[in-house]
């Protein structure tokens, strides 16, 4: 008697506690589709990390450790300074809140925030790198970033970091007096990798995609952090009235069926991570002048031609498991000036904004994507939304949630 009676309390009070969440729910606007996009950007929809095939070591506790040290390792740049922490800073998103990102020069472009990149299709604004791992060698030979060369990297993590690498991915070769050299580097630097044999060439090749790889893995382990907009969706799909740090105001409620209708923007910023993982012309304009930055356009090209893509000899995939590579889109209409829909998580705390930092806050972004101004080259996809004021500030109320 007493445990049907605890029973029918039990029951009782989940009944109570659903009727309590659906009054809720209508009361404060969502409807059925709405609460079942809400679900589909929550923290709690995110898949498990998918597996990197081009990498081995990807998920490797000792390629981890091994990539946390090389991530902060200033040696690793033409003046012992820089290093991937200087522009991806762990308290700050892992970015640097700059409009152009600066290492031994001035980038062209923003740094991305880093959280959950493990689980990106195309790395960089414009996608020239199809893994995290190739993605983390791009910098170490940029004249603006950490301005080194490939031989160098290869000769310092023989020099430095031995054992671990030797640990993971087998003997090194011999590096002693190899010269600065890279085919993407000075004159001088390109000459000097000329004239090395292919086989050494190779050699080289391969201590640096290694370093990459090792970088991946502990990159890999920056999952999204749960934001008060996960925390009010599974208040509501557990039938409660979100409270504490679970409730939202009734103006951030109403800019998320903005953001989930009339501003369209769940179009291109979905799924758990906020983000389509493809590239759009927004008519944003580029601050250089004249234009020289197609965005996706001209990345196609350069990720197909990329030595270390899934397809090339430096890749651990079978070239059947490179799907995404082989059959990405080469739509020349759709990409010129498009970039990548950055995730929104936290974005209210990283201006300035879009590929350049060309908008100084996220009101100004929202200014853009409401007046939706022509492209100056390529085709926009926007169309104006016709926001008044206050659904422009709703939407910025939504976005501060998250």
């Amino acid at each position: 008697m007493k445990k049907a009676l605890a029973l029918g309390v039990v029951i009782g009070l989940a009944v109570s506690g659903a009727i309590a969440g659906y009054f809720y729910l209508q009361n404060k606007g969502l409807n059925e589709a709405e609460l079942e996009i809400a679900r589909t950007l929550s923290l709690a929809s995110l898949r498990p990390l998918p597996a990197d095939l081009s990498n081995a070591v990807a998920d490797d506790p000792a390629a981890i450790a091994l990539g946390e040290a090389l991530f902060s390792e200033g040696g690793l740049s033409a003046n012992g300074e820089i290093s991937c922490a200087t522009c991806h800073i762990e308290d700050r998103q892992f970015q640097d809140d700059l409009a152009l990102s600066n290492g031994i020069g001035t980038t062209d472009r923003r740094a991305m925030p880093l959280r959950g990149a493990g689980y990106a299709l195309w790395l960089f604004w414009d996608g020239r790198k199809d893994s995290l791992w190739s993605q983390a060698l791009g910098p170490m030979e940029s004249s603006v970033e950490h301005g080194f060369t490939r031989s160098q990297v290869a000769a310092y993590i023989a020099e430095h970091y031995r054992r671990p690498y030797e640990a993971l991915f087998g003997a090194l070769p011999a590096l002693e007096n190899t010269p600065a050299a890279s085919p993407l580097g000075s004159a001088a630097q390109q000459a000097a990798w000329a004239a090395m044999s292919a086989e050494q060439q190779d050699q080289i090749n391969r201590v640096f995609a290694n370093t990459g790889k090792a970088i991946a893995a502990f990159e890999r382990t920056l999952l999204p952090l749960e934001n008060r907009f996960d925390r009010y969706v599974a208040a509501l799909l557990a039938g409660q009235v979100p409270s504490g740090s679970a409730a939202l105001t009734q103006q951030e409620i109403d800019g998320f069926k903005i953001f989930a209708g009339k501003g369209a923007c769940v179009n291109c910023h979905n799924g758990p991570r906020f983000t389509d993982e493809f590239f759009h012309n927004t008519g944003i304009a580029s601050p250089q002048t004249p234009v020289v930055d197609f965005g996706r356009l001209d990345a196609v090209a350069q990720v197909e031609a990329d030595e270390f893509n899934c397809l090339g000899r430096y890749s651990d995939a079978a070239p059947a498991r490179c799907g995404t590579l082989r059959f990405m889109s080469r739509d020349e209409h759709l990409f010129e000036r498009a970039y990548k829909s950055p995730s929104l998580r936290g974005v209210a705390d990283r201006p300035p904004y879009m590929h350049a930092g060309q908008l100084a806050t996220l009101a100004l972004v929202v200014e853009h994507y409401n007046r939706a101004m022509p492209s100056i080259s390529g085709h926009t996809e926007l169309e104006p939304l016709g926001l008044t004021t206050a659904e422009k500030a709703a939407l910025l109320a939504f976005l501060k949630t998250l």
